[in-house]
């Protein structure tokens, strides 16, 4: 065991259009790139825009802030914010913190991109 190891930086990518993955931890070490990129991506005002975070390990407050202030900013212009693959950990915390209701959450991505936009209205 290494006393003095880091934690394994977070990775985003963004392998198609208006879908950013996720990989590792959420946190306040990671938000402002998240924001960052985000931000770019609601420049462009897309209809949708889903959050994979199929290998995303952990969220904080930060993490969360993160991502309701997109979901927000991209309501706010009539699109749709939709997370997917959420694992079991952040799940948890999604659902104690009763954000399981606030956020569209999806399987995979493949379902979030083919969510009936009419199930939303």
């Amino acid at each position: 065991m290494r006393d003095n190891a880091s934690p394994p930086a977070p990775a985003l990518h963004q392998d198609r259009a208006n879908v950013l993955a996720i990989e590792g931890d959420i946190d306040l070490h990671i938000s402002p790139a998240i924001t960052e990129a985000l931000d770019a991506m609601i420049k462009k005002k897309p209809d949708r825009i889903v959050i994979d975070l199929s290998r995303a390990t952990y969220i904080d407050s930060a993490g969360v802030a993160a991502l309701m202030i997109a979901k927000q900013d991209v309501e706010a212009y009539g699109g749709k914010f939709f997370l997917s693959g959420v694992q079991e950990t952040i799940r948890l915390i999604l659902e104690t913190s009763r954000l399981d209701r606030i956020f569209w959450i999806f399987p995979d991505v493949d379902a979030a991109l083919a969510a009936n936009a009419a199930w939303f209205t």
